[in-house]
């Protein structure tokens, strides 16, 4: 399973990059392939690419503020979660990504 996901905070300095990497740590202890972009003070970085979005199962975003150019993913499955969320719950985000992927792939 491959999952992608933005991260992005308010302040965008320290919670943008700590969500990032709760995230991407809870994914490749899961087993999924992961791409993680963030979207912080200094900008973009790690950018998703088409080829990364046209093959994700789910986009997880961040709802503290709103994520740039969301619109790329238009026919996806998104999910949204708080910055404190992927930082505190991100396994079990993943766990519920992998009870969903498995109902949908029955």
């Amino acid at each position: 399973m491959k999952v992608i996901a933005v991260t992005a905070c308010p302040s965008g300095v320290a919670h943008t990059y700590m969500a990032a990497e709760a995230i991407e740590m809870a994914a490749k202890e899961a087993g999924f392939d992961i791409k993680v972009e963030t979207q912080g003070s200094i900008g973009i970085e790690n950018a998703l690419t088409k080829e990364d979005i046209t093959s994700a199962d789910y986009v997880v975003l961040t709802k503290d503020m709103q994520i740039k150019n969301e619109t790329r993913f238009s026919g996806k499955t998104v999910v949204r979660v708080t910055v404190g969320d992927a930082i505190k719950k991100s396994n079990a985000l993943m766990k519920k990504l992998q009870q969903h992927y498995d109902s949908k792939n029955k």
